[in-house]
């Protein structure tokens, strides 16, 4: 199994572990594409989630295994981003690579209301807005000082139209695909 994932999150640059079949894995900052301060935050918030524990005799990874694997697979697309490849990559098989994708998810929607709010009534949320706009003006030019709601982001096709606001999802490239944003 990838145990003792994680041991040396405090280093800046990398995360090193090894699966079950003693192989080596090394996982930069580059290829989760987070920070270590990053990681840690977002484990802290989804390794409390129900989805990750069960009574059974079966036992799943642990969350921030899962978190490695769907990181990873964000952070990548085309053909490195099938589920064949990181199953190679984190030594797993398919299901487990699908199983974390939907795990994390799951964990990671469960503070969607937490995480994404804008009420421009609020003076916290003008307040933040300020902010955004100037942080983004000052990283990219004047034109783009009112852009404060997203600024870049890796669109990651989904294999099917989701049931549920299903139009929502159909992007420009004629996909239903998410974006994935993390801060």
């Amino acid at each position: 199994m990838l145990d003792e994932l994680l041991e040396e999150s405090d280093l800046e640059d990398d995360y090193s572990t090894s699966n079950d079949s003693g192989r080596s894995l090394s996982m930069s900052v580059s290829s989760l594409h987070v920070s270590p301060a990053v990681f840690d935050k977002l484990i802290e918030h989804i390794q409390p989630h129900a989805i990750f524990y069960n009574d059974s005799n079966n036992s799943q990874f642990p969350a921030p295994i899962q978190l490695v694997i769907f990181l990873n697979g964000m952070g990548h697309y085309g053909n490195a981003a099938t589920m064949t490849d990181l199953a190679k990559w984190a030594g797993v098989s398919i299901g487990t690579v699908y199983n974390c994708f939907k795990q994390v998810m799951i964990a990671i929607l469960k503070h969607h209301d937490d995480a994404i709010h804008f009420d421009p009534l609020d003076r916290e949320d003008q307040e933040e807005q300020k902010r955004t706009q100037q942080w983004v003006e000052g990283r990219t030019c004047q034109e783009w000082h009112s852009g404060f709601l997203c600024i870049d982001g890796t669109s990651f096709n989904l294999f099917q139209k989701p049931g549920w606001h299903g139009e929502g999802f159909f992007d420009k490239n004629l996909n239903y695909s998410l974006t994935a944003q993390v801060h």
